[in-house]
């Protein structure tokens, strides 16, 4: 097994590679540096490129089903070290450590999964000839990964990619980069050298990989006012571009719901991982005629959930990740605080506490231009707003510029189904968070994003449709 408690390296042509530079890497839980990684700028990029350029084409070539067998070696690999891997990815990112197990052991499976999908392909005879259809790898393709899930969203773009024949410069987030290098590292000799690349680097990074002549296509998942960037970064080549981005999502609550049954599972489907979830609920509109009631029960489950550092026992919610959000968050509570906003539960931070720790924070019934309603939080901020008429709600839902998911819920699935048509988002899940699988479409509407990744059309997203035409005669 690998030692996680040694230095941290790149991985540029199935090799450790250095930088004359490092950044440092906090603990959120404790706001104290614990490690260095490497800070790449063009040097190391122009070589993680060439790299994958030289590998480009003996692992297209590859025959699919090796290509199989290294994505389910990828899953053992993070099967077997998958406790070490889970306390860094806690240390890193500030989830309780059930949670970074549950994100590791989704990587496993994610990886499975992918390892048994195939492409389509066709093969036709017809008056005039013969005409057969392949989809053909784009070549080397770059991805940068955000800090919220940081090893099953580079998964979303590691696995499909090398399945359908490119290869791959990875680039963590600066504020976790620790697990994805570990793991770039872990799997040197098991990929042939050059086919995954692993670097690290601030925030000029991103532009330059972005802007790279030799990346033939970029998966970003993050911001929306960030993927507007990476999409203008990428115009000069027109480079092949797959966009997830932000979201504000909404819950319509039904008012036939038993509010006992379902107080719980809502509550975990807008603060788990402290909210920071690109899918998390972040606003609920629930019916006039249970809103006292359920609103109250909400709040009583929040004041028996544990915040605090995910390595101790008994906490359920970590900190946020990283000082820029923690102050955003900070700023959303103030700001409602300032316009007389009431608060259910939360609305007071203490500074004084080490670690970026925000309080479960429940807003009553705000209204729809305030700003912790028409802002994505990305912590754990809550609005709860009151409707009257269903059309008035899925209105409310659908009054913003970002579509990523939602939820209805509700006792009556047909009810609920009807109401999710009508929602303009990529996903909508009755009764519970909009939840991604790696055998569906996971993509947004309006300002959340292009393309789609994961299930058949994230496979397509990493090709180019091929048409050879072949006349009689």
């Amino acid at each position: 097994m690998t030692d996680f408690s040694s230095d941290f390296t790149m991985t540029i042509d199935g090799k450790a590679a250095t930088a004359a530079a490092t950044l440092p890497v906090r603990n959120p839980a404790t706001d104290s540096v614990f490690a260095q990684v490497p800070d790449a700028g063009q040097a190391e990029l122009d070589l993680a490129v060439a790299a994958a350029a030289r590998a480009f084409p003996g692992w297209a070539a590859t025959p699919v089903e090796e290509r199989r067998a290294a994505l389910r070696a990828i899953a053992a690999i993070v099967t077997e070290n998958i406790q070490p891997l889970s306390r860094l990815l806690t240390q890193e990112q500030g989830r309780p450590l059930a949670d970074a197990l549950g994100e590791l052991g989704a990587t496993s499976y994610w990886a499975t999964a992918t390892a048994d999908m195939a492409l389509p392909g066709a093969e036709t005879d017809g008056p005039q000839g013969r005409v057969i259809t392949r989809y053909v790898p784009l070549g080397v393709v770059g991805a940068i990964v955000p800090w919220n899930y940081p090893i099953l969203l580079s998964m979303f773009k590691i696995l499909p990619a090398l399945l359908t024949g490119n290869t791959l410069v990875l680039k963590p987030s600066p504020y976790t980069p620790l697990t994805s290098l570990k793991l770039g590292e872990l799997l040197r000799g098991v990929l042939p050298d050059g086919v995954l690349n692993v670097i690290s680097g601030g925030d000029a990074l991103g532009p330059l990989l972005t802007a790279h002549p030799d990346i033939a296509k970029i998966s970003f998942t993050g911001s929306t006012a960030t993927g507007k960037r990476v999409m203008a970064g990428a115009a000069a080549t027109l480079k092949r571009v797959t966009l997830e981005l932000g979201g504000n999502d909404a819950a319509i609550v039904l008012p036939d719901v038993d509010v006992d049954k379902i107080a719980e599972p809502l509550f975990w489907a807008a603060f788990r991982n402290s909210g920071q979830i690109c899918v998390a609920t972040k606003r609920i509109y629930i019916h006039e005629d249970i809103y006292d009631r359920l609103s109250a029960a909400l709040a009583d489950y929040a004041r028996g959930v544990v915040v605090g550092d995910g390595l101790e026992q008994g906490t359920r919610l970590g900190p946020v990740q990283n000082r820029l959000q923690y102050d955003r968050v900070k700023d959303l509570i103030a700001d409602a605080k300032a316009n007389g906003l009431t608060f259910l539960t939360g609305g007071d931070v203490d500074e004084s506490r080490a670690g970026y720790f925000i309080p479960v924070t429940i807003v009553d019934n705000p209204p729809d231009d305030a700003r912790v309603v028409v802002e994505e939080a990305f912590g754990p901020v809550l609005p709860l707003l009151k409707y009257r008429d269903i059309d008035d709600a899925v209105a409310r839902a659908n009054a913003t510029t970002v579509g990523l998911g939602g939820s209805v819920w509700s006792s009556d699935m047909n009810a609920a189904a009807a109401v999710a048509e009508r929602l303009e988002t990529g996903t909508v899940q009755i009764n519970g968070p909009a939840s991604p699988n790696p055998h569906h479409p996971f993509g947004g509407h309006k300002q959340s994003g292009l393309g789609a990744e994961n299930g058949p059309d994230g496979l397509l997203a990493y090709t180019n449709p091929k048409v050879i035409s072949i006349p009689k005669g």
